[in-house]
Parts: C-alpha cells; structure tokens; sequence
C-alpha cells in the first residue's frame, strides 16, 4: 500500500519542490527534482505490473463525503486496467520530463514548467487510480487546470492566454455533462463506486436511466479527448512548449475520455443507441482531423489533427465494442505520438522556433537520429506493418469491419488520409532543400542527449510495440486482451484473418498508395505547399479548417459578447446601478435631514422627550375612551 500511495505522491512532491524553491533552484537541479519522480513512480507501477495477481485491490485512504445515506470514500483502486495506464503515464511522462530538460534548458521559467508538468502526472494518476467516479472527476478536473496552465505557459502572448483559456473554457463543457452523469449515478445506484455500480448490472437489476447516464459520460469524453463538436481546443493548444503538447496529447489528457468510457464499459454496453452515437461521432471526428490535417503547414498543428483523427479511431472501436483494441490503441499511439512531437520539438528547436514546414527542407543530414526516429514515428501512425500502428489499428478497423461495413468503409479512407499527411510533413521538413533562412541553416545542429535519448526509446516501442498485443495469425497470444480480459466483455469471434482477405487487405493499400504518393509528389517531384494568399477553393476551406472556429464564433461567442455587454452597460448601469445608487441616495438625504434633530441642546432635549410623553399619553387615553 505504501508503495502504490507513492506513486501519485512522488510527482506531488516534484510540484511542492520546484513550484516553491523556483526560482531559487538551479535548472540542472530542478530538472532532476522534476524528472526523477516519475521515473521512479514507473519503477513502482513496473514491480505492481509483475506481481499482479488478477485480483482487484481496493486501499481506502479516508471517509470523505457522507451525506444521509450517500458514503463516498477517498480510495484507490488497482487492477488490470489501472496498472497499465500506470505504466504509459509514468514510461512516457519520464521520457517527456527528460526531453524538457534539453528542450527548455534557456527558458527563464524552467523550475516552474517543471513543478506543472509534475502537476500534470499527478492529476492524471489520480484519474486513473481513483476508485469512484468522483475520485476519478478530481483527477479530471485537475488536468484541466494543468492544461490550462501549460498551454498558456509562454504567456508574453495574448494568443497563447487565448488558447488556455480556449482549452479551459470548452473542457468545462464536457464536464458539465460528465457532472450530471455522476449526479443520476449517484440517483440510480446510491454511490459513484465501480464496483458497487458494476456488481449491480451485473447482478441484472434493472436500473433507469442507464441510456442518459452513458450519454452524459460520454458528454464528458468528447470534451476531454476532443470530439466534434468539442474538439477545437486541441489543436490551438500548441500555443505551449512542444512537451506540453506531447504529454497531453499521448500520455495524459485525451487518454482520459477513452480511459473513462473504457472503465464505464458495462454503463455503455447496456445502451446500444449511446455506444452506436460514440461509434459515429468517432468517425466523423476521425475523418474531419485528417482531412484537415492534408493541408496544414504547421508541424505541430498537422500532429494535433492527427491526434484529433486519432482518438476518433479509439472512439470508433468503443462503438464496436472493441475495447482491447481502442486501449491497444491508446498505448500505440501514446508512443509514436509522443515520438513524433518530441521529433518535431527537436526541428522546431534547431530551426530556432520556425514551424512552417515549407521553411525546412533538407533536415536529414544534419539531424540524423531525428530524422531516423521521426521516419519510424510517420511509419508506425500510417499504419505500415510490422509497426506498432498497423497491429493497433487494425484491430479496430477489424472489428469495424464485422461491426458496420459502412463505417469501416469510411474509416479506411481516414486511414489513407492519416498515410498521406503524415510522410507529407515528414518529406517536406526532412527531404529536398534547406527552403529557410540563412541564419536558420548556420543554427541548425542535432538536439542534446536529453532530447535524443527519448526520442530513441520511443521510436523503439513505436516500432516493437505491437508486441504487446500481437494477434493470432502474426504468431501472438493477444497478451493484453488476456490481462484486460477480467474487466471488459467478452470479445465477439472474428474468425481466422486472411492477409489476401479484403479485411486485411483494404488496410495496407490504404497505408502504402497514399505513403507512396506523397514521396513521389513531394519527394521525387519535389513539390512545395503554396503561400497563404495562393490557395483557393476547396482546398482554401480546408485549410482553414471548414471555418469551423468562425462558426463558432459567430453562433456562440459574438451572441455572448453581446449579451454580456447588453447587461453590462444597460441592465448593471440602468437598472442595478441606478436601484443601488437611489438607495443609497435615500438613505443619506434622510439621514442628513434627521441629523438635524441632534442639536446638542439639553433643554431641547427634555423639551422634545415631555412632549413625546404627553403625546403617547393623548393617544392611550384616545384610545381608551374610544
């Protein structure tokens, strides 16, 4: 027990150490106070892994809310799925917390970067370890503060406060839907615990409300892990240090949604209608982030709508109830992801902070093991085998295919589009001809150890980590559907897999033809994006995004400006201010003209007080004549 209270307490102490020594800690020492408690937070979660028995732990750490009946504990919970979210958050948190090290080395605020990252890990190992689902909320709130404070870290900009703000505003959303989830949980079943909750729908006693339930949950996932229409948060949040975006979006914050519907899978199971929603609004998200990510030119941007395309994939295998395989995913992509923004935080870093890949070109020779490791980071997402991408995503695309053919259909075309923008960025930023600057090409050098090292075990997993859920007919045991096995429902039999199948087939041409388009066009033909002002039609609405953040600021945010400075300047001033004022007003006219009556005169006084007597003695006896 004291090991595993150790786990979310190390990074809790990392935050305390650096949040109030900074700036009085040297960079070197605050980097290590920051780093080494999560790597041995991992050390922890990796002994908890290989001694797990299978048998789900509960450890009570207080009472907390008792209301009448209601009895909410403080309490952890250990088990198959926990354990393994353990191991991603702590492994690649570690590797993140490292890169930051070489990354923010010149930052003026590099103690307090780290106490928030420390934070962050917190926050998130509370949301999973956490019991109930109010435990749980308590994490999920918390790595929405800590997104807010990172992505607005560099906040010399007002676009960067705009984005954290942007962020935090669009999650309070999702939760508020998450929120009533938790409030007609606890009206159904008396309690927000998971095993209470599960052992009841297990038991088959009919519970209402189970369909609005899941659909307030999921409510809270769109928010969190960014699906339409909740999704316009993430990639703005670039704004912050390229760590920042590699940990949220592969180890900590999006996870969370698919984390929660993962946990919740018996709520959602017993609504059909919710799980085919969630499956939908997967695909549409999915196809909506690739499609714009063809055209954008900013590296980090193109990552983010990958993402966004990405967990629209793990959606999509919950909505087919395919939850090993969106975990799978979840894994995968936590280490080709984060491989691939650290990646691109190492050109960004060498480029001195340019990142418009139409000003690269050329990166290969002099950023080698960038090079290398950003190369096996494209291959792995576009689904290429035998890399972890290609194990991971299959499996859904697999499930999809015996779930909704139209749907798998569709999510094909996703995965050519994810295939074509990713060796796109990758060709244009690593190939060809230096396109940038002069004082650019003199600066431009491979990244520190501290930046390299990460790079170079993340791209090892993005390539073998198919290993930890290798299918059947690849000569696996489906290792982690074995150890998931205990939480989650019972699989449907697919059958045996063909590789000359369409099933299997349908997937490698959509991850080769559209890699081996994008090398010959931007590769062989060496072809470069145009400017800004050059593009027109379509491909202008995509790339600015369907104009989506337009529409929502004209149907939400101008209607709420508006309104906000109705009641500002006619109902606060006309009305409040002017009630408010009058009486206040009223009060001192009245006041000064009583005031008068004091003069200070003692026979006054007297005078005053015998009249008064008489005239309550004129009003007793009126009184009682009459």
């Amino acid at each position: 027990m004291s090991l595993l209270l150790l786990i979310p307490l190390l990074p809790l102490i990392g935050f305390a150490i650096n949040g109030l020594a900074y700036p009085k800690l040297s960079k070197s020492i605050a980097g290590i106070v920051g780093t080494i408690p999560p790597l041995v937070a991992f050390v922890i979660s990796l002994q908890l892994f290989l001694n797990f028995d299978g048998q789900t732990q509960i450890i009570q750490l207080a009472d907390w809310i008792k209301v009448a009946d209601l009895s909410i504990p403080f309490a952890f919970q250990i088990d198959a799925l926990s354990i393994m979210m353990l191991l991603v958050i702590t492994g690649v948190g570690t590797l993140i917390h490292l890169y930051s090290m070489g990354y923010m080395a010149h930052d003026a605020g590099f103690g307090k970067f780290f106490s928030f990252l420390n934070l962050f890990i917190f926050f998130m190992l509370i949301l999973v370890l956490g019991a109930n689902f109010t435990v749980l909320f308590i994490g999920w709130e918390g790595v929405g503060l800590c997104s807010y404070l990172l992505i607005g870290f560099w906040n010399q900009k007002n676009s960067y406060g705009d984005a954290a703000r942007k962020a935090f505003i669009m999650n309070r959303i999702g939760d508020l839907g998450f929120l009533v989830g938790i409030f007609l949980l606890i009206q159904e079943f008396g309690t927000t615990d998971y095993q209470t909750i599960f052992s009841t729908i297990k038991d088959g006693t009919e519970v209402g409300n189970i369909g609005l339930i899941a659909f307030c949950l999921f409510i809270g996932a769109m928010g969190k892990s960014a699906q339409i229409p909740l999704f316009t948060w993430l990639p703005d949040a670039m704004a912050g240090p390229t760590p920042v975006s590699a940990l949220i979006h592969a180890a900590t914050m999006v996870t969370a949604g698919i984390y929660m519907v993962i946990r919740a899978n018996a709520l959602f199971e017993l609504s059909p209608e919710v799980l085919h929603f969630v499956g939908w609004i997967g695909l549409a998200t999915a196809l909506l982030g690739a499609a714009i990510g063809l055209f954008q030119n900013d590296i980090k941007k193109v990552l983010a709508y990958s993402t966004v395309s990405q967990l629209g994939y793990m959606f999509m295998g919950l909505g087919a109830s395919a939850y090993t395989a969106s975990f799978f995913h979840v894994m995968t992509h936590a280490f080709f992801k984060a491989l691939l923004f650290l990646g691109a935080g190492s050109v960004i870093h060498a480029m001195s902070d340019e990142q418009d890949i139409r000003k690269m070109g050329g990166l290969k020779s002099k950023m080698p093991i960038t090079y290398l490791t950003f190369l096996l980071g494209t291959i792995a997402i576009s689904g290429i085998p035998p890399f972890a991408g290609f194990f991971s995503k299959d499996e859904i695309l697999a499930a999809l295919y015996h779930h909704d053919f139209a749907m798998w259909c569709l999510a094909i075309l996703g995965s050519a589009l994810t295939s074509f923008y990713m060796f796109r960025v990758f060709i244009l930023t690593f190939w060809g001809d230096f396109r940038g600057t002069e004082k650019q090409a003199h600066h431009l050098h491979e990244s520190p150890w501290s930046m390299t090292i990460p790079l170079i075990i993340l791209a090892v997993f993005s390539v073998g980590g198919g290993l930890i859920n290798l299918p059947h007919f690849a000569g696996g045991n489906e290792f982690l559907a074995h150890w998931l096995a205990p939480i989650l429902p019972e699989p449907h039999e697919a059958g045996e897999v063909s590789f000359f199948s369409l099933e299997m087939g349908a997937p490698l041409v959509a991850a080769f033809l559209p890699a081996i388009f994008a090398i010959y066009y931007f590769g062989i033909q060496k072809a470069v994006p145009e400017n800004d002002e050059s593009i027109q039609g379509i491909q202008k609405v995509i790339y600015r995004k369907f104009y989506i953040d337009e529409i929502y600021d004209f149907v939400f945010v101008r209607p709420l400006q508006v309104l906000s400075t109705f009641f500002a300047q006619v109902i606060d001033f006309l009305v409040i201010d002017l009630i408010v004022e009058g009486v206040g007003k009223t009060v001192k006219t009245a006041s000064d003209e009583i005031r008068k009556a004091q003069t200070g005169n003692v026979g006054y006084y007297i005078f005053m007080m015998v009249l008064s007597i008489a005239l309550i003695l004129v009003l007793t006896l009126r009184s009682r004549i009459l």
